[in-house]
């Protein structure tokens, strides 16, 4: 059964949003290499998820100690203990072991979770921080060359 992505999982921070929604995608083709039994394709997919979903983990930290979360290193330790989860279901792939079920058991669960819990933790620092620097960019937009003519 694919994984459908729903509102309850927005942030309201449309590019964590995005990203989510792509990880939503990979877990889903996985699902679908799974029920053709293609071991090698669940095997690239999973490669791509775990590539795409550290990348996403750096840019969510970014994010978050930019706006000063207070929580961030504890948030870090959530991610490294999924990734290191997930490479060992990597290997255990590589092995020529069929552990698609368990992989994406843990995988939809840990990926809704960690949105409707740890995620939605950090939305309202990062949302401040996010309207901070937009008010910042506006006013400088009108900088001195402005002023110059008024």
């Amino acid at each position: 059964m694919l994984l459908v992505w729903s509102s309850d999982l927005e942030l309201g921070i449309p590019v964590i949003d995005s990203q989510h929604q792509r990880i939503v995608d990979y877990i889903n083709q996985v699902i679908q290499a799974q029920q053709y039994k293609n071991k090698q394709q669940i095997l690239e997919v999973l490669n791509e998820l775990v590539e795409y979903t550290l990348s996403h983990f750096t840019f969510e930290e970014s994010m978050m100690e930019e706006a000063g979360y207070p929580f961030v290193n504890a948030h870090k330790k959530v991610h490294q203990l999924f990734a290191r989860r997930v490479s060992g279901f990597q290997q255990r792939v590589m092995a020529g072991e069929d552990v698609t079920e368990e992989l994406l058991h843990v995988l939809k669960a840990w990926l809704v979770n960690h949105i409707k819990r740890d995620d939605k933790d950090y939305t309202g620092v990062v949302h401040t921080n996010l309207e901070a620097t937009a008010r910042r960019a506006k006013a400088r937009k009108g900088g001195w060359l402005r002023k110059l003519f008024r």
